[in-house]
């Protein structure tokens, strides 16, 4: 039995890296979709090409630090397919810096995206999935949430409240619903996209040399998701073979 089959999956950040590449992966084993990005052509171009292939999507904008947004986006999850039974927490940025460096603006922006994003999206899909009886969240980490280095302070910081949020959720909500983290490690996106510290820039370009594909992150989810009700797998770290962290 597929136990992805017919599942209402929303991803948040969808519309390109893990995000992306986690609804292609899902799509293509039953799941039913809702993208949520703030690039909307690009997630009309996803679904399209979901559809395309014999897949179930929808897609609506979403910036993630607009908690009325997110739970805008919950909500059309459930009007268009009558229940939520999975929310993946994917959104994130990470523009690097030395602490020293002052980037006050971007450490913000961090915690907004990377933190309160997957706070705002427990707050919004939570009362629905114990109104249901059942649901899991799957919320992206890092490799970073286990280990720090120069001019990720702050990345980490968050990433390291995303895995404690998730372990006190996992504790709180009981049997009826899944808490799962993925911590991956360095993989192909555009996250490094949104480095402008040029210290934080060279230190993730000599890092990105060994970058897995998105889609070993995507099986990776997918496999969280697939297991029986009765078993909640809490962390999966994936990593580079050659990574040295």
């Amino acid at each position: 039995m597929n136990e992805l089959d017919g599942k209402v999956v929303a991803i948040t950040g969808a519309s390109s890296g893990i995000g992306e590449a986690t609804a292609r992966w899902l799509a293509r084993r039953g799941a039913r979709l809702v993208l949520g990005a703030r690039r909307e052509e690009r997630l009309r171009t996803l679904a399209e090409a979901i559809r395309a292939d014999g897949g179930e999507a929808d897609y609506q904008a979403l910036d993630v630090t607009r908690r009325e947004q997110v739970q805008e986006f919950v909500d059309f999850a459930t009007r268009r397919f009558g229940r939520l039974d999975v929310l993946v927490n994917n959104a994130g940025v990470m523009p690097l810096s030395r602490l020293d460096a002052g980037r006050v603006d971007e450490w913000q922006r961090m915690i907004d995206v990377n933190l309160m994003g997957v706070l705002y999206g427990i707050a919004a899909a939570l009362p629905l999935m114990q109104r249901q009886g059942s649901g899991q969240f799957v919320n992206l980490a890092s490799i970073g949430a286990h280990a720090v280095s120069p001019t990720a302070a702050v990345y980490c910081a968050t990433k390291f409240a995303v895995r404690a949020l998730s372990e006190g959720l996992r504790q709180e909500v009981g049997e009826a619903i899944r808490v799962s983290v993925i911590s991956p490690g360095v993989t192909t996106s555009e996250l490094a996209e949104s480095i402008s510290d040029p210290t934080g820039r060279e230190a993730m370009r000599a890092f990105r040399r060994i970058a897995m594909p998105a889609e070993a992150v995507a099986r990776a989810i997918a496999y969280a998701i697939e297991q029986p009700p009765e078993v909640d797998v809490s962390e999966v770290i994936v990593r580079p073979t050659a990574s040295p962290f």
